[in-house]
């Protein structure tokens, strides 16, 4: 029996050739940019997230620190209401991933119970006393903006009853509460009322109310978590408006949405776009809804350090930059339709779109496209991101189309087509030198859905939708389970348009608690078990890769409980949908136009050719870095094109750290390119161009697979040293079959890698496989996972601490890589924690920088 994902590859052939058909589609729409509209300076005020930061690192710099945070919203210090998230220990680190971000303090969640318990307001007064003496006493005090209640409407108050005594009962509590916020931290900025939902009623009332006794919000807040927000955010605002006006409120007071989307939106970019688009309209702050776990920025994120497809929708977001300008959809204010933002830099000559939300066919009709910005030829380059789940890495995204257009007429048409409804788009104009564009190579894709396909004694379950938004995401509403019969099989239709190797992505959810296998077969041919790491439950969609070699035409995959020639399945899963890639080869490329900046540059198009989106000058000094997603840890051969004239060069880093034997020397002004073997994690990694003199770079070509690793140390070898309760112990899934646990809990208890080599002494990537299932209970409404810590000590020297992420089974096995300095020869690598358990280890892996 071979496993899929290891080494194992189908080859089956089909009598005949056959063509995919797509589905019928509804008339092209039109989605209208008018670039010579300004509404304002772009707000990025949707980036934020609830919860969405469990621990210090959880999730990683790397992630957070791109999307130019503006807020999000967090536990007081002390939180019992969840296991993680207090404001009070991730500020530091989210103060230095991202410097503009405010931290919404969430005091109610002081309360282990929900609904919170009854309090007397003496009582609450001076619980708001203890918590407010921590924030003021905090080094991020500047960074804390409170929140004194949370929904008031559905507890305490219950101001959904339209009730005057219950009104002024929360005017005489909001009044008390405001003045011990502000004498126990006086310029504290106090946000509220923060109710579940818009509250036409209440809302006037309470701002008369406040502006009379001098104690209005600094920032005002209700949640938007209703199916028909998407249709009804716009009547809220305006009438929120006016209610300021009306209460003689001369300056609009600042907006925070501070829970916003349902289950059914959180993880899809296609739903996400549309929340962002509302938003960014109208220039308030919002946080998306923790609805599942913390740590994992509400379903951006996954692991600690990787996307998930719609990261990079909030990732292409955080991008746009000068002004928004005005856009039309096909039907404003309306649920799950094709919506998007528009963005206009004319010092950067660049204009972009984000869009998604319906399927089909669009055109996106560009007007106010200036020759004085663009020159005489503009390109529009359109690429995609894709659903991959709640927890399924996201992949770069693809560019799908790549056109140049005459500016003559002041008006363009990119055309999207063969949309889907659960992806986003990004469309990005710039000058262009030339007048025909390179067509981009895309690679063959299609979807097939689980509850379209042939099933035998399993069951089709209606999910999230439209009229259901509470529900998990799938990717047609619905998804295959009761897949546990000894004949429960499902079997797809596949069509395969050349011969070739083939990528078969599985989209499922496990909630066995260990690992689940099912028979696969093509055309009644059985090769192999897919393997299926646990989920969070059933509906936590992720998805599981197997390499297949198909001949062109028609051909049934089959995945079942049993199989007479394999034998019997373990566990069970849910199935949502299978997606049938062509495999590619091609090394990713990353636009320096399109990254991030330090330093003083310029944008150049006087070379674009229509292959890419122009160069970035940097004066000396100055920096571009691009953040590279990488499919697993290694070491990936890295093209740089750029030019250094007159004695300058660049020098390239990876994860902060220098890359050996990267400097990129003087050339002869043209550009060139320069080659290096660089270190990448699993996930996202800044690469980063810093220039000595000047210089121009182009972009990156980063190779799709790396071409070696580093060398691995199995944590239950003989030649380690286990001290205490430190124990090995079998597991199936670990790589060796074993891990070493009960590490910790006490500082005997230690696991101690001997003989870890070095060639050279310097900086290495120190990988830990480890696996982390921590739970403080069920939750009261979402699901308490915790980390863990180790303290990791080199050659006997000062302890660092390192966080490792949930993994949602004791048998998923996950790395966490951290850079280490070694020196020449033997070294000695320590795991403790006098504190708490260390989460099991499976080996370590040193890699030199």
């Amino acid at each position: 029996m071979t496993r899929a994902g290891v080494a194992a590859t189908l080859v089956v052939t089909a009598a005949t050739a056959g063509a995919f058909a797509n589905p019928a589609t509804a008339a092209t729409s039109t989605f209208t940019v008018n670039l010579g509209t300004s509404t304002g300076a772009m707000m990025h005020g949707a980036n934020g997230a609830l919860y969405g930061v469990s621990d210090a690192g959880v999730p990683s710099a790397n992630l957070v620190t791109p999307l130019n945070v503006t807020t999000i919203a967090q536990g007081p210090p002390g939180d019992t209401q969840h296991p993680n998230g207090d404001a009070g220990k991730i500020s530091a680190s989210f103060e230095r991933e991202d410097g503009n971000g405010k931290i919404l303090v969430y005091l109610q969640d002081v309360y282990s119970s929900w609904p919170y318990p009854t309090e007397t307001e003496s009582s609450y007064l001076a619980t708001v006393n203890t918590i407010m003496a921590q924030i003021e006493s905090s080094p991020q005090r500047a960074d804390f903006e409170i929140v004194p209640y949370n929904e008031p409407d559905q507890q305490w108050f219950d101001l959904g009853s339209g009730s005057t005594s219950d009104y002024n009962t929360f005017y005489s509590w909001w009044d008390a509460t405001y003045s011990e916020i502000e004498s126990d931290d006086p310029g504290a900025l106090v946000v509220g009322p923060n109710e579940s939902g818009f509250d036409s009623a209440f809302l006037p009332g309470f701002l008369a109310h406040a502006k009379a006794a001098g104690d209005l919000p600094d920032v005002i807040s209700w949640h938007e978590l209703s199916g028909t927000s998407l249709a009804d955010f716009a009547t809220h605002y305006a009438d929120y408006r006016a209610d300021e006006t009306a209460a003689g409120i001369t300056t609009p007071i600042p907006i925070n949405i501070d829970e916003y989307g349902n289950r059914s939106d959180l993880s899809v970019p296609g739903q996400l776009v549309q929340w962002i688009a509302m938003f960014e309209k109208a220039k308030v702050y919002a946080d998306q809804a923790y609805w599942d776990i913390a740590g994992n920025f509400d379903d951006l994120m996954t692991g600690q350090n990787t996307p998930t497809g719609a990261y990079w929708l909030y990732y292409w977001y955080a991008r746009m930059t000068g002004n928004s300008v005005a856009v039309t959809p096909p039907s404003p204010n309306t649920v799950d339709t094709l919506q998007g933002v528009a963005s206009y830099n004319t010092g950067n000559k660049q204009a972009q779109v984000i869009l998604g939300g319906s399927s089909g066919a669009s055109n996106v009709v560009v007007n106010g496209v200036s020759s004085s910005v663009f020159g005489s030829h503009v390109t529009a380059t359109v690429e995609a991101t894709n659903w991959t789940g709640y927890s399924g890495a996201g992949p770069a995204p693809q560019v799908i189309s790549r056109t140049t257009y005459s500016t003559s007429s002041g008006s363009i048409t990119v055309p999207l087509t063969n949309m889907n409804s659960m992806s986003a788009y990004h469309i990005v104009l710039t000058p262009s030198n030339v007048s025909s564009a390179t067509t981009p190579t895309v690679p063959y894709s299609a979807a097939y859905y689980a509850a379209a396909a042939s099933i035998t004694d399993a069951t089709v379950y209606a999910q999230g939708s439209e009229s259901n938004p509470g529900g998990y995401a799938t990717a047609d509403t619905e998804d295959v389970g009761s897949i546990s019969k000894s004949d429960s099989a499902v079997a797809f239709s596949v069509t395969a348009p050349t011969s070739g190797s083939y990528n078969l992505a599985i989209y499922y959810g496990n909630e066995t608690g260990t690992w689940a296998t099912q028979a696969l077969s093509i055309d009644g041919v059985a090769d192999e078990f897919v393997d299926y790491p646990a989920t969070l439950n059933w509906l936590w969609r992720n998805y599981v890769n197997v390499p297949v070699t198909l001949t062109a035409g028609t051909h049934t995959i089959t995945l079942a409980v049993d199989n007479a020639t394999l034998g019997n399945s373990t566990g069970q899963v849910t199935l949502d949908q299978i997606i049938l890639s062509a495999a590619s080869s091609a090394a990713t490329e990353y636009e320096s136009t399109l990254g991030r900046t330090s330093g003083t540059v310029s944008y150049d198009y006087s070379t674009s050719d229509g292959t890419g989106e122009g160069t970035l000058d940097l004066a000396s000094g100055a920096a571009s870095t691009v953040d590279v997603y990488a499919p697993s840890n290694g070491y990936y051969t890295t093209s740089v094109r750029y030019s250094a004239a007159g004695g300058s060069s660049l020098t390239l880093t990876a994860n902060g750290e220098p890359v050996a034997g990267s400097s990129l020397p003087s050339t002869s002004g043209s550009i060139s390119t320069g080659s290096a073997s660089v270190y990448l994690q699993a996930g996202l990694n800044p690469v980063t161009v810093t220039a000595s003199g000047t210089g121009t770079v182009q972009d990156l070509l980063v190779a799709a697979s790396p071409s070696s690793t580093g060398t691995t140390y199995q944590a239950e070898s003989s030649s380690n040293t286990r001290a205490g309760t430190a124990a090995v112990e079998a597991d199936t899934w670990a790589s060796g079959g074993d891990y070493v646990g009960w590490i910790g809990d006490a500082s005997a208890n230690t696991l101690t890698f001997n003989n870890v080599y070095a060639a050279s002494a310097g900086t290495y990537m120190l990988l830990i496989a480890y696996a982390n299932d921590d739970t403080s209970g069920s939750g009261n409404y979402n699901s308490n996972i915790e980390s863990r810590w180790s303290q990791i000590s080199v050659n006997g020297g000062t302890a660092t601490t390192e966080v490792f992420a949930n993994t949602y089974s004791w048998d998923n096995f996950r790395t966490v890589a951290i850079p280490v300095t070694l020196k020449a020869g033997e070294n000695t690598i320590e795991f403790s924690n006098s504190t708490g358990y260390v989460p099991n280890l499976d080996y370590i892996q040193v890699a030199q920088l």
